[in-house]
């Protein structure tokens, strides 16, 4: 099996096994995430993909706060069943893409790329690539790409895969040229059980 084949299976293992709640990125309140869509500009009609969105609540706070064109990406077909499911009927309004984002082509401009710890899974120089690559595609001039990792001091494994770990510079450099660095943080996330993981977040601007 590749290596990418290897991660779609993972992935839908995990969200076949365990509840949605129940897995160590749980968020019931999706900070940072709706603070930096605020400061990026985020609008009732803006274009917004959240990748590896899974069953993240975050779609549900961008429903609540009135946002009509939200898509969702996640590798796992149960994760994303897990979120409509949670939304009801309420879930038609949103556009569900199963897929690999280093496979996926985009099929149209968004003016928000989203991403709360799906990028830091991506250990391969080759697969870093093919995701800057589709950011890049996806993304419209102007437009806003919001990427949250583990830090430099935070965990070096998730759900059993290693990860890779970044700041502000770091990050920067992953993407490449075409990208301005509007906005750094850090933020604490608790787990469920309490264990507080250290992430990163930046906020880039396509030039």
């Amino acid at each position: 099996m590749t290596e990418k084949v290897d991660r779609q299976a993972h992935w839908q293992q995990v969200y076949e096994t365990k509840a949605a709640d129940a897995v160590s990125w749980y968020q019931p309140v999706p900070q940072p995430s709706a603070d930096l869509l605020k400061l990026a500009g985020a609008a009732p009609e803006t274009g917004i993909v959240d990748i590896g969105g899974g069953a993240s609540t975050l779609v549900d706070w961008l429903l609540d706060e009135g946002f009509r064109d939200l898509t969702v990406l996640d590798l796992s077909d149960a994760a994303l069943a897990a979120a409509k499911s949670r939304l009801g009927g309420a879930a038609s309004r949103v556009a569900w893409i199963a897929a690999d984002v280093t496979k996926w082509r985009p099929a149209r401009l968004y003016d928000i790329w989203h991403d709360r710890a799906a990028f830091h899974f991506l250990t391969d120089p080759g697969d870093r690539a093919a995701y800057v690559d589709r950011l890049r595609k996806a993304l419209r001039a102007g437009g806003h790409a919001i990427i949250g990792t583990f830090a430099p001091d935070g965990p070096q494994k998730c759900s059993g895969l290693n990860v890779e770990r970044y700041d502000a510079e770091k990050l920067s450099a992953a993407l490449g040229g075409g990208f301005r660095l509007v906005d750094s943080c850090r933020h604490d996330h608790v787990t469920p059980w309490g264990a507080v993981q250290h992430f990163h977040f930046g906020t880039f601007m396509k030039l």
